[in-house]
């Protein structure tokens, strides 16, 4: 039995971030990994996917500059040097983590760990496992593409989000099951790598965490690049069939295309993680419950995506950076998020800090909405990049969330996150001089923009 002050299962941007902090406090940490170091977000999530869209963004900014017919000409985007290219970066960052980790003192395991008893983890490699204990464990196991009956994929025709990163050539036609950023993101880069794409979202209305007119004003963009969206359309079966991806949804509607995508969202990797061992519980969803203190049981911590709170990387980030300072004596607080930022990205992006204003209806409140469109901001029209709008919600004369739908208006998520955080008001936004021209100002249009009230 090896002993360390604390084990850390999942190598993700959660259980990083706290390796780190633990061994630069001079604690004896193991950090226990069963894939690759640096999780989804970084082999096969967020960054290879933002490898891909950057790759062709300048097709947008191209075709932004031919509607003004100032510019024209073609950009041929070679895929197999791309996809070359984004497994040499994500290969070579993941193992540069790891060094790092290791250089600080951090012990890497691996393996799958499962819980035993409390404070103790075994550790199943390829060569047989390893028996740890520590005084603190943090869960960090992340979370994997979910499947439901129906809609499994078989990684032939009917490929998950990893499939498809690493799929060797671009598909004439792909269907998309699920309109979440993953579904958006993989959809808009293949559209403009060729194929025909077609996006199927049992809500009603594609990007279902957003507000409508965000999603109706994204909609609208995705039909004029030819993306096909089908709203509020429930899936019933999919499968390979005669070398192509069969999809029937619930009306009878039959769609076909030569891949097709599932992308309904994230189940948590508790299935054999023996979290019960621990003295922790599973919620119906297989989540792990946590109180205030991000605390599963007793000397046992779970952030990220595991615990269900907030499923993106820099939330895992946050949690962990707080559950390592609470471990280390330096945090007595209860855990405060903050507004959580995200965003969808690409040549249309969505960008949203804090609540939504249905949201806020759902729960009794007044809102009030102040909106501001890309075609007043100058950059927007210097890019030929207007569609969109930036909108500010409000309540009780508080802003509660700032969303945005347009073309790089990820950029603005800072800038919206700072002036919830810190309270600002049209009463004292004069307080902040936004440089011109910029993107930024559109944000500070919005508030001061005339208030609506929504019912």
């Amino acid at each position: 039995m090896q002993s360390f002050d604390t084990i850390i299962l999942g190598g993700g941007p959660g259980g990083t971030t706290a390796a780190r902090i633990f061994a630069q406090a001079g604690k004896s940490v193991a950090l226990v990994e069963k894939t690759h170091i640096g999780g989804t977000c970084l082999n096969c999530g967020c960054i290879p996917t933002k490898m891909l869209l950057g790759a062709v963004a300048p097709l947008a900014l191209l075709h932004a500059q031919q509607r003004t017919r100032v510019a024209k000409g073609e950009i041929a985007v070679d895929f197999t040097a791309l996809q070359t290219r984004v497994s040499r970066f994500t290969k070579g960052t993941s193992q540069t983590l790891g060094k790092s980790l290791a250089s600080l003192g951090v012990t890497i395991f691996n393996g799958h760990g499962e819980g035993i008893a409390p404070g103790k983890i075994r550790v199943h490699g390829k060569e047989g496992h390893t028996d740890l204990e520590a005084q603190h464990v943090i869960l960090a196991c992340g979370s994997s593409s979910a499947a439901f009956p129906g809609l499994t994929p078989d990684h032939n025709c009917v490929l998950d989000s990893t499939d498809l990163l690493a799929i060797e050539s671009v598909p004439e036609s792909l269907v998309i099951i699920g309109a979440g950023a993953i579904g958006l993101e993989l959809g808009d880069f293949f559209s403009a790598m060729g194929s025909k794409v077609t996006i199927v979202e049992a809500a009603p209305h594609i990007a279902p965490l957003e507000d409508a007119d965000v999603a109706a004003e994204l909609r609208r963009a995705l039909k004029k690049s030819g993306i096909t969206c089908h709203e509020g359309a429930r899936a019933k079966d999919l499968r390979t069939a005669n070398g192509q991806a069969q999809l029937t949804l619930e009306d009878g509607t039959v769609i076909t295309a030569r891949k097709a995508l599932v992308a309904v969202g994230r189940t948590p990797n508790t299935r054999e993680l023996q979290a019960e061992q621990m003295g922790c519980k599973l919620n119906k969803r297989g989540y792990v419950e946590t109180d205030d203190f991000l605390e599963a049981a007793p000397n046992v911590f779970a952030v990220g995506d595991v615990n269900g709170r907030v499923l993106l990387a820099h939330a895992a980030e946050h949690q962990a950076v707080y559950v390592a300072e609470r471990i280390l004596g330096q945090c007595p607080k209860k855990y405060q998020s903050g507004p959580v930022p995200s965003c969808v990205y690409g040549a249309v992006e969505v960008m949203r800090v804090g609540q939504t204003a249905e949201a806020l209806l759902r729960e009794g409140k007044n809102v009030e909405v102040s909106q501001a469109p890309l075609s007043l901001n100058p950059i927007a029209q210097a890019s030929g990049g207007t569609a969109g709008f930036v909108k500010t919600v409000w309540s009780e004369g508080r802003i509660e969330g700032i969303a945005a739908v347009g073309a790089g208006v990820s950029h603005l998520v800072m800038v919206a996150l700072l002036l919830i955080k810190e309270g600002y008001t049209a009463q004292n936004l004069h307080e902040i001089m936004f440089a011109h021209p910029t993107l930024d100002e559109i944000v500070s249009m919005s508030i001061l923009a005339p208030r609506v009230r929504v019912e």
